[in-house]
């Protein structure tokens, strides 16, 4: 199979690339599409087939589920069935959050196939909220299943050529929208009636923070010892081992931990590439990529973290070490990315 290559970098060629993009998904198709988040590998929701797609282009064991995306907010209630103790919270969040980068797991209507949730009656949902992506299911009508546009288990794309470095040959069109904004994949979350305040217990962590939830409800994180290795997790992104580089990669929780082995090449992961820090100084790193120069900001570093692990996955490497980054924030989320893609799982 050859993968076609569609622009956006004017509108001609942005109205040509969402009708090729719509015509695809209807008649079956997967295709690759921006997100505000990465790069989503898309099929319609509804057609058991065409999700199917999804999981071989991927090599994605059916066991674990997949995100839809809804056209509208509204659209939710059409393939989703709230419980009347949680729906305030529910509506709350969704008046808030979307569009945007934050995935609700709730009860599921039939017509969603079991396909897209690895049989389980629930449903991870969001809506987008990228331009392009807005246009291509805004004209599509229905929901999207997008899981990322990676093989299973390797890094998320944030970038068309990172989808073709990884997909090239395997779907018919990747819709190049330029660099996904937030660079995370969007953060999961359950509700759970609770007294005096509703539970938001957050599944996945990711660009939408627990300080940003707090005020809706009491915010808990599921342990992410609870990740589990070969059977259906409740939501994407709860496996054990996953978003890792080719290259082994090895996450340092002090600069003491690391003890090179003679022969060995490494390059470095820096959260702010600061000499005070412990890290630089520690090696002769072939190379060293900064997550967020200088001062060190979480949200910077997230944006940058697939980017980066991309390229120094590309290196004459042995192994990539890892920085800690502040377990606050989107930080979270880069260290629960950094430890399922390390070698120690």
């Amino acid at each position: 199979m050859q993968t076609e290559l569609a622009l956006t970098d004017n509108e001609q060629n942005t109205r040509e690339s969402i009708r090729r993009a719509v015509t695809l998904l209807q008649s079956g198709e997967v295709v690759a599409l921006p997100t505000e988040t990465v790069y989503g590998l898309a099929a319609d929701a509804l057609n058991a087939e065409a999700v199917e797609k999804i999981f071989a282009a991927k090599d994605r064991p059916h066991f674990d589920p997949l995100i839809v995306h809804v056209p509208h907010k509204n659209n939710l209630w059409e393939i989703a069935d709230i419980p009347a103790d949680i729906s305030k919270t529910v509506i709350q969040l969704v008046e808030t959050f979307w569009p945007g980068a934050l995935t609700l797991l709730v009860p599921k209507k039939p017509v969603i196939p079991d396909l897209v949730t690895a049989g389980l009656p629930t449903v991870a949902v969001r809506q987008c909220d990228h331009p392009i992506f807005h246009r291509i299911i805004k004209n599509l009508g229905g929901p999207i299943a997008a899981p990322s546009a990676n093989l299973f288990g390797c890094l998320s794309p944030t970038s068309a050529a990172l989808v073709l470095d990884q997909l090239e040959g395997r779907i018919p069109l990747v819709v190049d929208g330029g660099a996904c904004a937030e660079g995370l994949e969007s953060t999961i979350v359950k509700i759970l009636p609770g007294n005096p305040k509703p539970i938001i217990q957050i599944l996945r962590p990711g660009p939408i923070t627990a300080e940003d939830l707090k005020k809706f409800g009491k915010v808990v994180f599921l342990d992410r010892n609870e990740a589990v290795e070969d059977s259906a997790p409740e939501a994407p992104g709860r496996l054990a081992t996953h978003y890792a580089p080719r290259k082994p990669l090895r996450l340092l929780t002090k600069p003491e931990d690391f003890v090179p082995e003679e022969g060995k090449r490494y390059a470095l992961l820096s959260y702010r590439g600061q000499e005070k820090d412990g890290y630089l100084l520690r090696h002769d790193w072939v190379e060293v990529a900064i997550l967020s120069p200088g001062s060190g900001r979480v949200a910077e570093a997230g944006i940058r973290l697939f980017h980066l692990l991309g390229q120094l996955d590309k290196l004459e490497i042995d192994e990539i070490i890892a920085e800690p980054v502040p377990d606050r924030g989107v930080g979270k989320a880069i260290l629960d990315k950094l430890r399922k893609a390390s070698v120690k799982g």
